[in-house]
């Protein structure tokens, strides 16, 4: 795990899990992508780690692998100021199961928004939208459609979605998690459920979380994914700079400071011989 407040960050609104989830992917990417997803929120998945916890692929291997997650739209690095009052930078890594385009990205990490507002406001990219899934039209729809893969007995048709959407973002409105969502509406249900949409509905209803105040607003800055220079949201395409898509981004660091230039080195090395022929022998 990460230092508090950093590491591993789920994105918002991603859709059920699903066998073919990283199946767009190069082999070596859907693998890693797969590792990733498995980790809990706040592990650490920076390259030396994720080098470290799996024997296949070495640092070089993942960082380039992490880019490419970042240009199919899978993950953003961000530095977010997470108290106002006393302001304190932490380094997070979003990470999204469900492929995000740049618009998505960009809202989200400008408005730091959850749930519809911020999946409606972009389009996602033509893998998720190519899949064969029902259409789903928000996180709410979504969240319902996926019960049935939770649980069996709450299984609901498309119609059922439809007219219990309303109910469902309230939910979300409020600050539910899917995983909190899920939870509430599957535990302890009865044996066996006569009308999956009857009980799903009485459960929206009797559960709802209470309206929660906001916390303030934090303030998020995006980083190129390779380079983690920070820069601004229309820049990064991908989630990388302009010099690393370039790959320029990347270029052999300069000599250090006080270091001896080639020039000095093939004179040191001129001495070393002359004196090494005109010294004694022993």
């Amino acid at each position: 795990m990460a230092s508090p407040g950093y590491g591993k960050q789920s994105a918002p609104g991603q859709l059920p899990p699903a066998a073919d989830d990283f199946t767009h992917l190069p082999a070596r990417e859907a693998y890693l992508a797969s590792l990733i997803n498995q980790l809990p929120d706040g592990a650490a998945m920076d390259v030396k780690t994720l080098a470290a916890h799996q024997p296949l692929f070495g640092q070089m291997a993942v960082r380039s692998a992490l880019n490419k997650l970042s240009t199919a739209g899978h993950l953003r690095r961000v530095r977010e100021r997470v108290n106002a009052e006393h302001p304190q930078w932490v380094f997070r890594t979003y990470f999204s199961r469900t492929p995000r385009s740049d618009a998505w990205w960009n809202h989200f990490l400008a408005t730091g928004g959850t749930g519809e507002a911020s999946t409606d406001s972009a389009p996602d990219p033509p893998e998720e939208r190519t899949r064969n899934r029902t259409p789903l039209t928000s996180v709410a729809y979504a969240a319902l459609a996926g019960l049935g893969i939770a649980d069996a007995r709450l299984s609901l048709s498309a119609t059922d979605c439809e007219a219990l959407e309303p109910l469902a973002a309230e939910w979300f409105a409020r600050g539910a998690t899917l995983a909190l969502f899920v939870n509430a509406l599957t535990s302890g249900l009865p044996t066996p459920v006569h009308s999956a949409a009857a009980l799903t509905r009485r459960r929206l209803i009797d559960k709802l979380p209470p309206e929660r105040p906001h916390p303030p607003e934090a303030v998020r800055i995006p980083e190129c994914t390779d380079c983690r220079t920070p820069c601004r949201p229309q820049v990064l395409l991908g989630g990388l700079c302009r010099a690393c898509r370039s790959g320029s981004g990347t270029a052999t660091p300069p000599p250090r400071s006080g270091g001896l230039s080639p020039t000095a080195v093939r004179a040191h090395a001129a001495r070393a011989r002359q004196a090494m022929v005109t010294s004694p022998r022993s």
